[in-house]
């Protein structure tokens, strides 16, 4: 029973993803001000004059967990952002804790060089697999932000109490950094470290407000829609309960 109900709730999602994003190809983009993307898109900007390295850290949780969802995100920004880095001097790097993660990073940012026209730039060492375990993956993603001229550290994922140690590696060599998790211990220590911390569901509003395309506008739509009916649904739970329905 249980299984067709969670069918059911994400075939209807998937209907008014497609509904909600037909409509938003004809309406104006109106996002409110998240600072730390705003930080973002200023960041791309200027690796890009100075001629220094992003580095996208994606974590190091796996694709077919609960963590999925973290991952596919930095991945989607990743996408932007190699296709708007492609024509500089030091090509974008990503780092992944998770072979297939791994592996997706490279298709990625080949698609990004497509996109632009410069497929003979792409490098297909830029996407690296740098640890297996958490903290053998951070200290292989702490390696390329204090060695490769990183200007910023974009953590995009899944990260728990090793965000720490990225974050510590960022500001030894005072490089950038932007981060997200989907776990709180992750959450907690980024919040702590970094300037501007992305908090909750804003790690998956990235791909909208880089400009990745009309279904990421429509998605948080999406998100914004669910979120009330959860809401309402434990109100009425609670208003149930309060006069003995259940």
């Amino acid at each position: 029973m249980m299984e067709l109900i969670s069918l059911g709730f994400i075939g209807a999602s998937a209907f008014l993803l497609l509904i909600i994003t037909l409509w938003k190809r004809k309406s104006p983009i109106n996002f409110r001000d998240i600072p730390a993307l705003a930080r973002l898109y200023r960041t791309l900007g200027l690796s890009i004059e100075d001629g220094t390295r992003l580095h996208i850290s994606l974590g190091s949780g796996g694709l077919l967990d609960a963590r999925g969802g973290s991952a596919l995100a930095g991945l989607a920004m990743l996408r932007h952002i190699a296709e708007r880095t492609s024509v500089s001097d030091k090509p974008v790097v990503a780092s992944a804790g998770d072979p297939a993660i791994g592996l997706l990073a490279q298709d990625t940012l080949q698609s990004g060089y497509h996109a632009a026209n410069v497929d003979d730039l792409y490098v297909p060492t830029s996407g690296r697999v740098t640890g297996l375990s958490p903290f053998s993956y951070a200290a292989g993603a702490m390696n390329i932000s204090q060695n490769e001229n990183v200007s910023a550290n974009i953590m995009i994922g899944h990260f728990g109490a090793e965000a720490a140690l990225l974050a510590d590696a960022a500001d030894r060599a005072n490089v950038t950094l932007i981060g997200a998790s989907d776990d709180l211990a992750g959450q907690a220590a980024l919040f702590a470290s970094t300037q501007d911390a992305l908090i909750g569901e804003e790690l998956f509003a990235a791909g909208a407000y880089l400009g990745a395309g009309v279904s990421h506008r429509a998605s948080l739509t999406l998100q914004d829609l669910l979120r009330w009916l959860v809401i309402i649904a434990l109100l009425g739970g609670v208003a149930a309960k309060i006069v003995g329905v259940i």
